[in-house]
């Protein structure tokens, strides 16, 4: 498909779901950059923003399947993935495939989950395919994981451990309520109680789409500035963890489908800058006297954008 023409259809998308998704522009984009890019999205903020009602609408604007999973303690991990069970009328054994099976899923405060049912979602996300009695299944394509986390981990809450948090490609903090966002909210409310949304891509597209993604043009000054933003981040005094190569990996891929969207064959310096903060923010773990002092990951990022050199397009 030509570019011209899968920018449109990728515009026409981000519209018919902010028809029914008010405010967080930012979040939609960066959920069609996942999609491009073949990333997972962690959402963090307070509930009742619409995280589920947007990745509904994520999954109804490719015309692809959708399953929730709300994390609690006592959640295996066959719960999710899926088991065997032995059918009494057949007299056999019989595969359940678990709400990891679907294009796009919801996993609802992941920190809730103990950290053995947590590893095996993480797993699902990074090889697609899960493994039950021994019988390997690949997981829909596309596929996609938003997940959303409690801000402060409290009773019947796990931490998620670094390397947990870096298999997330792009990570996005929601800030609210937003009284404008309230107000947009409540005109809208007898569309938002019923929303309609047709399919402006399909599946099948969708994947045709990121393929195209792989092949927009990446200089070596543009390579060159995403390592040096890495690097200068790492190197900072209030930075006790730093990002690792999945930064630079997911910076990298993030630009391109950015380019893709904004319908240009490379990559322009500026596509970097937008996307940085999205794959740096979770991977950067910060010294306690920082954090006691109020400097947040945003801060640093922000600081390491200003700081670099930008090269000429």
């Amino acid at each position: 498909m030509h570019q011209d023409d899968a920018s449109a259809k990728l515009q026409r998308m981000i519209r018919g779901i902010k028809k029914y998704f008010v405010g967080y522009d930012e979040v939609v984009e960066l959920l069609i950059v996942a999609l491009l890019s073949e990333g997972h999205v962690l959402i963090e903020g307070p509930s009742g923003l619409g995280k589920t009602l947007l990745a509904k609408l994520f999954a109804a604007s490719i015309g692809g399947s959708f399953s929730r999973i709300q994390m609690t303690p006592d959640l295996l991990p066959a719960d999710i993935i899926g088991s065997t069970y032995y059918d009494l009328q057949s007299s056999e054994w019989r595969l359940r495939l678990g709400p990891i099976h679907a294009n796009v899923v919801l996993i609802d405060e992941l920190n809730r989950a103990t950290p053995r049912t947590q590893s095996a979602l993480l797993e699902a996300m990074q090889e697609r395919q899960v493994t039950i009695e021994g019988r390997t299944i690949p997981l829909p394509k596309p596929f996609l994981v938003i997940a959303t986390r409690i801000p402060q981990a409290g009773e019947g809450a796990f931490e998620l451990p670094l390397l947990a948090i870096d298999r997330f490609a792009y990570s996005v903090p929601l800030r609210g309520p937003d009284p404008d966002v309230e107000r947009e909210v409540l005109r809208r409310i007898d569309v938002l109680d019923s929303p309609q949304i047709e399919p402006a891509i399909t599946a099948e597209e969708a994947l045709v789409f990121a393929e195209d993604v792989r092949r927009v043009r990446v200089s070596e000054h543009v390579r060159e500035y995403v390592v040096n933003i890495v690097q200068r981040v790492r190197g900072y005094e209030e930075v006790d963890v730093g990002p690792s190569t999945r930064a630079p990996i997911w910076i990298l891929k993030a630009a391109r489908a950015i380019a893709y969207i904004r319908n240009r064959p490379y990559v322009l310096p500026d596509d970097v800058k937008m996307v940085a903060p999205y794959a740096l923010r979770h991977r950067i773990t910060l010294k306690p006297e920082y954090l006691m002092d109020g400097v947040a990951p945003e801060q640093i990022v922000q600081r390491a954008l200003e700081e670099v050199e930008v090269p000429k397009a």
